[in-house]
């Protein structure tokens, strides 16, 4: 597939140079540093230095005293509390943190993750209707129910009340809970933003913590179910989240859970875990429970007192992954299909395809793969419970979202982010869907934005990657959407030595400008240039800077993203 090389905008060369000064680091790093909006001594120690001193406290968040307030009469009255959250990593996590937490405190205590075929997505009449008839006065709504008004209008009249603690965008109208705890409420002066929704329930735990005298010690234990879902979620790592994130990837690395623990095992990788290896490893395994069979598997893992009850939890959620990839397969392989046999697919600028037998569970990893394929905003549609249920996700800099809101009156109902989403229809309305998305995809969407894009940071020489150049640029992680980790592009490179092909279609070299060191290279799915490099003529590339170990021995590697010859 095309790429395009699209090199971020230069900082003021004044400004580059006098942050350069003052931290005594290479004039790219302290560009980098301007392009992420940090621009002084003190902004780039913040950075630099991530401390748990620097989280905000949580009773900024508008709500959360009467959130308190609430779960403390709760507790001194021994009512019945329910932890409610979504059946993704994201609202399993938030179940198990805000769960194990209270759980010290509070013997009345159970939790209830919905049904992803019978209930759907978020708060669910059957839960409410489940928490009335068993007793249970509070519910507190984990990463889902901001937009829920309906549904707590209902909990209301049967005598339930909620604590809703969302991170997705409000409607017009907020529901008549108890508590709203979401940063993106307009009125919420909150100062970070962009929370996961297992985030949101650590403030909720952290404010506890506060009120009532509870060593900071019992909240930071679950910051390695807090990274799971900042990594999973794909929410920015700036601010307030680079911080989780930081100590999150610190306690997973050193001291997980006993849960994550044998998450990891089962992944065969037991260490030095990145952003980029929880949402690979660990993610698809937890998500397979709910996409597959019952997410509470998942809470059930996450939440295991001991190595035994969650070995077996681990070993039936492997059992669930292996059935997830044998769906997420053939259905990937029938999509491609139907869209090869479509003599129009070729002139359009969004993929649906709908086939009402496939598993809906795993359609959100199909359409990430068809748009992975074909770069267009995809959308993947089947049958479930009477209806029509869809997924999407979209393109760089396409904000699928809004295009959504331009075919609602076709919709029953929709929600999610600029770029993954889900949507429900009635099965007549599936042709005059396609054609409307296609219709605003067509009118909204520049062609540049079709064009998959290789964002570089900077060019470098190669004689700038020095030992202190890779210990600094190591200190940008952890990355992830807002903080990627940096690109660069270094022209008129030459291979040194042999050039090899490796696997199916991947080149593995060594490359070298003049006066400067030789460096190994990685270059995936780069195959088709390996005659140009291999005529010795100079070539450019882009790539990131890793430290590849290999029997012990540590070295920089290039990993190449393009090659223009």
């Amino acid at each position: 597939m095309q790429k395009r090389w699209a090199l971020k905008q230069s900082p003021d060369n004044d400004a580059v140079r006098q942050l350069a000064a003052q931290l005594n680091i290479d004039t790219v790093l302290s560009t980098m540093l301007l392009q992420r909006g940090i621009k002084t001594f003190d902004e780039a120690r913040y950075f630099f230095r991530p401390d748990l001193r620097h989280l905000h406290d949580p009773f900024l968040m508008t709500d959360m005293e009467k959130a308190i307030a609430r779960i403390e009469a709760a507790i001194a009255a021994g009512e019945k509390i329910l932890i409610f959250g979504d059946y993704d990593v994201d609202g399993t996590t938030a179940v198990s943190l805000v769960y194990s937490f209270f759980k010290k405190y509070h013997s009345a205590l159970e939790y209830y993750i919905p049904d992803r075929y019978k209930e759907g997505y978020g708060i669910s009449l059957q839960g409410i209707d489940y928490a009335a008839e068993h007793g249970f006065s509070l519910i507190i709504a984990l990463d889902c129910g901001i937009k829920a008004t309906d549904k707590i209008a209902y909990a209301n009249e049967r005598g339930v009340d909620f604590i809703i603690c969302d991170h997705h965008m409000p409607g017009d109208d907020l529901p008549d809970a108890v508590a709203v705890l979401d940063p993106k409420r307009r009125d919420c002066s909150y100062p970070y933003k962009e929370l996961s929704g297992c985030g949101i329930g650590f403030k909720l735990i952290q404010a506890y913590a506060e009120k009532n005298d509870i060593p900071f010690e019992e909240v930071t234990q679950y910051l390695d179910l807090v990274v799971t879902s900042i990594a999973c979620d794909i929410v920015h790592i700036t601010g307030e989240n680079r911080v989780l994130a930081y100590f999150g990837l610190e306690r997973l690395n050193n001291n997980p859970s006993t849960g994550i623990k044998v998450l990891m095992e089962l992944s065969g990788k037991t260490s030095n875990y990145s952003i980029s290896d929880i949402v690979f490893l660990l993610g698809p395994r937890i998500n397979a429970a709910g996409r597959i069979d019952d997410a509470k598997h998942a809470v059930e893992l996450l939440i295991a007192p001991d190595e035994a009850i969650a070995n077996e939890k681990g070993a039936l959620i492997t059992v669930k992954n292996t059935e997830r990839k044998g769906h997420d397969l053939a259905i990937t392989d029938e999509a491609l299909s139907m869209i090869e046999a479509d003599a129009t697919a070729g002139s359009r600028k969004s993929t649906v395809v709908f086939n009402e037998n496939w598993h809906k569970g795993v359609i959100g990893i199909v359409a990430s793969r068809l748009t992975e394929k074909y770069y267009r905003p995809t959308i993947v549609l089947t049958r479930s419970n009477g209806h029509v249920a869809g997924s999407a996700r979209s393109v760089i800099g396409f904000d699928l979202y809004e295009a959504l809101c331009g075919c609602s009156d076709l919709l029953i109902q929709f929600g999610g982010h600029k770029y993954a989403a889900g949507l429900t229809l009635q099965p007549e309305q599936v042709g005059a869907f396609v054609e409307r998305f296609e219709e605003v995809v067509s009118a909204t969407i520049t062609d540049d934005q079709l064009i998959q894009e290789i964002l570089i940071d900077a060019q470098l020489n190669l004689k700038q990657v020095t030992p202190k150049f890779f210990r600094v640029l190591n200190q940008f992680a952890p990355f992830g959407p807002e903080n990627m980790s940096p690109v660069f592009v270094s022209k008129q490179v030459r291979a040194y030595g042999g050039v090899n092909l490796v696997g199916s279609n991947h080149i593995k070299m060594t490359v070298y400008q003049e006066d400067s060191p030789l460096f190994d290279c990685i270059a995936f799915n780069q195959g088709g240039c390996l005659d140009d490099i291999r005529q010795g003529q100079p070539f450019d590339i882009c790539y990131s800077i890793e430290e590849n170990i290999w029997r012990d021995k540590r070295s920089i590697q290039l990993n190449i993203k393009g090659i223009r010859c």
